[in-house]
């Protein structure tokens, strides 16, 4: 059986997240003693998911939006406190991977949603920190810009918020899922017809008007399913191990 140590080389390498600077301290955050057998998958490095996860069996859990940021464990007080000594009581592992696994073109956040819509001739697009984090591409056939809110929200699981001004009809799409809404001049300089991303704010309400650009934000948390769900596959699939995409219903 792997240890936590193994499992975290591997998807350090698969996503290479050497390549990425990032404010996320990517890899294996908190590390565990033995084997892990048991491996759960979700978003966020929450008290919550870690007991969900636990109750579920898990002895390591892999999540995109991790604990360690910068200098953010400076201090083992409060929250930090609470998470970091549930792990280490239960002998339990967390990696973490941000902004590599919004960019993997094939087990990434941006690139799952791609392929849910559906989307071709998928090219790199949202710079962001020196490297290109999102996806830009294009549907099939043209749709009414309702028709593909109704295919967003399908895709992601949740109630989209649409931010209608440009044209009526969709056929060019460029996404940064997530918090991208930076995105959106970017997406207005290379011409698609619409903007995809996670959570909206009132500047990208703003923006959005100003360049005469369609936006359709779908919930941050919703539209970052796709690669921890990815990754528990693929740890299955290398490792022989139980693995889980816990869902936690998280709505924005």
């Amino acid at each position: 059986m792997p240890t936590s140590q193994t499992i975290a080389a591997f998807l350090n390498s698969a996503l290479r997240i050497a390549r990425f600077t990032d404010t996320s301290n990517n890899g294996l955050q908190v590390a565990n003693t033995g084997n892990s057998v048991h491996v759960a998958c979700g978003v966020d490095a929450s008290l919550e998911f870690f007991k969900a996860a636990r109750a579920r069996g898990a002895d390591m859990v892999v999540c995109h939006h991790g604990l360690s940021w910068g200098d953010s464990l400076k201090y083992i007080t409060g929250l930090n406190h609470q998470r970091l000594k549930f792990l280490i009581d239960n002998d339990m592992a967390l990696y973490a991977c941000h902004l590599p696994l919004d960019a993997h073109p094939r087990l990434g956040n941006n690139a799952g949603m791609a392929r849910a819509l559906g989307l071709r001739e998928l090219k790199p697009f949202g710079l962001y920190h020196g490297a290109s984090i999102g996806v830009r591409g294009r549907l099939p056939r043209p749709l009414p810009l309702a028709r593909f809110v109704k295919m967003v929200e399908r895709a992601a699981g949740n109630e989209a918020r649409l931010m209608a001004f440009g044209r009526p009809t969709v056929r060019s799409v460029a996404m940064v899922v997530g918090g991208g809404a930076v995105g959106l001049e970017e997406a207005a300089g290379a011409g698609v017809d619409v903007y995809l991303s996670g959570e909206p704010s009132l500047a990208a309400y703003t923006t959005a008007s100003d360049l005469g650009m369609n936006a359709v934000f779908a919930g941050h948390y919703a539209t970052e399913t796709f690669g921890v769900k990815a990754l528990a596959i693929l740890i299955a699939k290398k490792f022989k191990v139980r693995t889980a995409f816990i869902p936690m219903g998280v709505r924005y």
